[in-house]
């Protein structure tokens, strides 16, 4: 898959990240920093906080304390002497162009087809032409494995196939990170090695990648860095060979005894 992009892959720095829902509490004070054009996975049990997490990154969830940055700037607040005060809705629109996000869900629009569904948004942005955009999104469909899919609807697409079209579509903005909600979970076993394929070649461009996943094995084989979270907290981080193979915390090690 070749990839042009229009900014630097992106550093991302979480600092002491609070978030509750009533009286639960879901993110406990997280410190997380992705390095540039790496990959970090998160895993950890459901509801230890790993999508709010990563929801926070591009704003769809408000901290209630701390906050996130991409390459230095803060996201969806700016500094108002030693507070942080919301930006404007625009605005925190603008910064999300830069940040893809894949869903667990695809989330595709049913009336558009695949190529449309791809070239949607840096046609609505301005980013491209039409034709620019349309040519450019059957190019990346064929990146993903879809060349001879571009205009079929979502509906006439399998799980695997949607997702993939949804990873083209992140890509389509150019974003220096992309997130990915357990992008395979909604998916049939039998088709969730073509949507982990297509992301391993995504990881061999050099976007900075974020993926929150329940897949262990492809944790092992395309994360510069794992985390593993639980109760809110990051209990342990560090490479693969050392969170999952030599894990040093006991929840580490009891949360991987029950899932490998």
């Amino acid at each position: 898959m070749t990839i042009e992009h229009d900014t630097r892959p992106a550093a991302v720095e979480v600092r002491e990240a609070v978030k509750s829902f009533g009286a639960l509490t879901v993110l406990d004070g997280v410190d997380l920093i992705v390095a540039p054009g790496k990959v970090t996975v998160i895993i950890g049990p459901s509801g230890s906080g790993k999508s709010t997490l990563l929801r926070a990154i591009n704003h769809l969830e408000k901290l209630d304390q701390g906050y996130v940055s991409i390459n230095g700037e803060p996201i969806g607040v700016r500094r108002h002497g030693d507070r942080l005060k919301e930006l404007p809705e625009r605005r925190i629109l603008e910064q999300r162009k830069r940040i893809g996000f894949v869903f667990q869900n695809f989330n595709l629009f049913p009336h558009l087809t695949a190529v449309q569904n791809v070239a949607e948004a840096p046609i609505a942005t301005g980013a491209a032409s039409r034709a620019e955009a349309l040519a450019q999104a059957r190019d990346l469909l064929a990146g993903v494995g879809l060349a001879g899919k571009e205009h079929a609807y979502p509906r006439h697409l399998s799980g695997g196939q949607q997702q993939r079209v949804a990873i083209a579509r992140a890509i389509a903005q150019r974003p220096g990170v992309i997130l990915f909600d357990e992008p395979t979970s909604a998916l049939d076993p039998e088709l969730v090695g073509e949507v982990l394929s297509a992301i391993k070649d995504l990881a061999s461009t050099g976007t900075t990648l974020v993926i929150v996943t329940h897949e262990i094995a492809f944790a092992r084989e395309v994360a510069d860095e794992v985390v593993f979270l639980d109760g809110g907290r990051i209990v342990e981080q560090g490479p693969p060979h050392q969170v999952l193979d030599q894990p040093q915390h006991p929840r580490t090690r009891e949360f991987l005894s029950k899932v490998l």
